[in-house]
């Protein structure tokens, strides 16, 4: 009964004051977060044990996002890490997909990616089958890192240059002269 008094009496109140009652809700939602972590602190977690309950642990969990503006003016989110979403639903995944930028000129395309701790050897990249697409994949000891990256236009895969400094991947790839695919068709 106390609580229900309680929040009709701040009900009450907001219509008297509405800045005293944003700040009650907002001390009250810390207060709630404190103790989720107080409890969240208290919970043992064991790598060991849950991998003997066949639990595979990955780690660490690695996940950000990025919003720019694209060429055309709108919004670009793109998302890195290795937790994705399947079905509306978190999946933790061995790989990360790291942030990359693609970067048109007029007569070549740069991809620029972040591969941070890994050696160069262990970096592979390759132009997919349609040449529209560059697949990136990288794998160390301790980490481990796909993507498939979209190009604006077909490239010439035979033009590629790529080179890797201090964990940054840069491939420069030339355009290739396409024909037009479609034609004009005259009215009548």
């Amino acid at each position: 009964m106390s609580d229900e008094w309680d929040y009709w009496r701040r009900r009450r109140r907001s219509f008297i004051d509405p800045f005293r009652y944003i700040e009650d809700m907002i001390n009250d939602m810390l207060e709630d977060m404190e103790r989720m972590f107080r409890e969240f602190e208290r919970v043992p977690i064991d790598e060991k044990e849950l991998e003997r309950r066949g639990v595979k642990v990955y780690g660490p969990y690695v996940y950000g996002f990025r919003l720019t503006i694209g060429p055309d003016g709108r919004p670009v989110f793109e998302e890195f890490g290795n937790v994705r979403r399947v079905r509306g639903r978190p999946v933790i995944t061995e790989e990360r997909e790291p942030l990359v930028d693609v970067i048109e000129g007029d007569e070549e395309i740069t991809v620029v990616c972040e591969l941070p701790g890994v050696d160069k050897e262990k970096i592979n990249v390759e132009v997919g089958e349609d040449k529209r697409t560059l697949i990136i994949k990288a794998s160390d000891t301790n980490r481990k890192y796909y993507k498939e990256v979209e190009l604006p236009s077909e490239v010439d895969p035979q033009s590629a240059k790529a080179s890797y400094k201090n964990g940054i991947l840069e491939v420069k790839l030339k355009k290739t002269k396409s024909e037009k695919k479609g034609y004009s068709i005259k009215i009548e």
